[in-house]
């Protein structure tokens, strides 16, 4: 039989930087971080910047990056008009520290940009969008993981200098930091010009 995979939730991974850009990103968030008290949204005993990082100027080297890598995702998504990035924050998570399972409203791309991630520091959980098919669970036999795709969740190992953009309507969560060392990540959306 012919197999066709469809419905597909495209995710772009890439690694876009060095240790020294960023070290020097972490010193800028920890110095934000000392100076504002941050907001709460998804985060659960962690810190949560302002949203408007992309507006400050020590943060100029990695929008560039964002934008580099959206252009790719335009090009390949056969997406017209220009790419916006509405907002941009920092997450400082310590030991403990998770954000909950959300979407991105008003958006079209989202990412995290990671800095810190120290060993099992939380991963990065993508849910599979198709929430019928959750009614049921196949039992599967151990070992490799058949092309059909039916999983219904998919784990991100963070890795400083990565960068993973989906979907903004994508669900999706952070499980907590067990590390004894602080996680941090840069999340940000983009959506189009011609629909702001």
């Amino acid at each position: 039989m012919d197999l066709q995979l469809i419905f597909p939730t495209p995710v772009y991974i890439k690694d876009i930087a060095t240790e020294a850009f960023n070290q020097e990103l972490e010193k800028n968030i920890f110095s934000w971080a000392k100076e504002d008290g941050g907001i709460t949204k998804t985060n659960v005993n962690g810190w949560h910047s302002a949203d408007n990082m992309h507006e400050r100027k020590e943060f100029k080297g990695l929008v560039d990056l964002l934008f580099e890598a959206q252009y790719f995702i335009y090009k390949q998504e056969i997406m017209e008009f220009e790419p916006v990035l509405e907002n941009m924050w920092a997450n400082i998570n310590p030991p403990g520290g998770y954000n909950i399972p959300h979407i991105h409203p008003n958006s079209l791309w989202s990412g995290v940009y990671y800095v810190k991630t120290p060993n099992n520091c939380g991963s990065l959980i993508l849910d599979d969008p198709k929430t019928q098919s959750h009614m049921m669970i196949p039992k599967r036999k151990s070992g490799i993981i058949p092309p059909s795709f039916l999983w219904k969740q998919i784990e991100y190992i963070p890795k400083a200098g990565r960068l993973i953009m989906f979907p903004s309507w994508l669900n999706h969560w952070v499980n907590p930091n067990k590390s004894d060392d602080t996680r941090i990540s840069v999340s940000f959306n983009f959506t189009q010009k011609s629909i702001i």
